[in-house]
């Protein structure tokens, strides 16, 4: 850390917040910002399972909490329920082998797009879990002991929610469709980007047909109306105010500038990752921050621990999934994201901005000047395309 930055509140001293649960709009919401608490919901809702898990993960490690989601989907099948479970292939850490016991348990576990070609830059970054169609958990965590363990231990600052509601529905289609693309794939059929493509732009998320007030959006490769992308773009034409803790930062051009003219208009505070395992993710960022503060934005870099959340609130719309504010979640992964349009949703949702807002590095314009040095700005920008051309570069950053 540079010695004449601002600072911020001392991070050994940070804490998350406690679990807490809000009713908005015929569903009921419970978030979960503190890693053992997402372990623990996450294991307890695998447990009061009777008939179906349907389970994705972009990544699975066989590291302690790794293995101990794998043996309660187990469990949940030597019992009796049906278990489904996919996972990324670029993000199956722990390998195929792991999952055995599931498979000889009587579950089911595929693979997705685990062949070489072009759809392989295509990687399926969804985290969620839906219990007997009729809860689902969702968020930024994936499977493996850095989502889960405190700030203390250097755990990953992130969040996930638990859902009951009529939402719940399109999740288990959604999840569905995957399945059928995957088994395609599998069996050498028609699981090609084109029939990607046409899932995400045929999918509508919305409860009632007609647009609702909390909606599944999904994203994939190259489409644009429909997209969770679009939506958000949508909200932020006309937003007075905007909120997000962004884990990686390199949106499109477009985006930026509708950020920046929410900046102008309204009010803008972003909290940005101060630490992460991927230091090219930090160098990304800052190559924008320039435009941002000079449009009006406050921006923060989070300090305690690395920053794994993907957060967005804008007036009264949240939107919380698995997208990152980067060009691949918008232009290239399929991605999910839950908006919910309600006043006291997003109020709550800013009260825990704030809480990581406090914990963080005001970035001033007078410290970017000093960071802002030619030697730095072109490593920026290296970081910046290295992580578009290679997707094993971005590995840790598209978690």
């Amino acid at each position: 850390m540079d010695k004449a930055q601002p600072t911020a509140k001392d991070g050994a001293a940070y804490c998350d917040l406690d679990p807490f649960t809000i009713d908005a709009q015929g569903h009921c919401f419970t978030f979960y910002p503190h890693g053992p608490d997402r372990l623990a919901a996450l294991v307890d809702l695998i447990g009061s399972a009777r008939e179906t898990l349907k389970v994705f993960y972009y990544l699975f490690d066989s590291d302690e909490s790794g293995t101990k989601v794998r043996d309660a989907l187990m469990a949940a099948a030597a019992r009796g329920v049906s278990v489904e479970l996919i996972v990324d292939d670029f993000g199956n850490d722990a390998g195929t082998e792991f999952f055995r016991p599931l498979t000889d348990a009587g579950g089911y576990f595929a693979i997705f797009s685990p062949r070489l070609g072009k759809r392989y830059l295509v990687r399926n970054h969804q985290k969620f879990v839906i219990a007997d169609g009729s809860r689902v958990m969702t968020g930024g965590a994936n499977v493996s002991d850095h989502y889960y363990a405190p700030p203390v231990d250097n755990g990953w600052c992130d969040l996930s929610v638990t859902i009951a509601g009529a939402v719940v529905q399109r999740f288990t289609q959604w999840f569905g469709l995957l399945k059928d693309w995957v088994e395609n794939d599998a069996a050498g059929r028609t699981a090609k980007l084109r029939a990607l493509f046409d899932i995400v732009k045929d999918w509508d998320g919305s409860v009632d047909g007609n647009g609702s007030a909390v909606r599944l959006l999904i994203g994939g490769p190259l489409v644009r109306q429909g997209h969770w992308a679009w939506c958000l773009r949508k909200d932020l034409v006309s937003a007075r105010r905007l909120d997000t803790v962004s884990a990686y930062f390199s949106p499109p051009r477009s985006v930026r500038r509708l950020i920046a003219r929410v900046a102008r208009r309204g009010e803008v505070r972003m909290v940005m990752a101060g630490k992460s395992d991927f230091a090219p993710a930090i160098d990304m960022a800052r190559l924008q921050y320039k435009n941002l503060l000079t449009a009006g934005a406050r921006v923060f870099e989070f300090l305690p621990c690395k920053l794994h959340m993907k957060l967005l609130v804008i007036d009264d719309a949240s939107y919380i999934g698995s997208a990152n504010l980067d060009k691949r979640s918008f232009r290239l992964n399929v991605e999910l994201m839950v908006r919910i349009e309600d006043a006291a949703l997003a109020a709550k949702l800013r009260e825990l901005i704030a809480h990581l807002e406090a914990a963080s590095m005001p970035v001033t314009r007078e410290w970017y000047a000093r960071q802002s040095t030619f030697l730095n700005r072109l490593r920026w920008r290296i970081a910046y395309w290295m992580a578009l051309a290679d997707y094993r570069v971005g590995k840790l950053g598209a978690g």
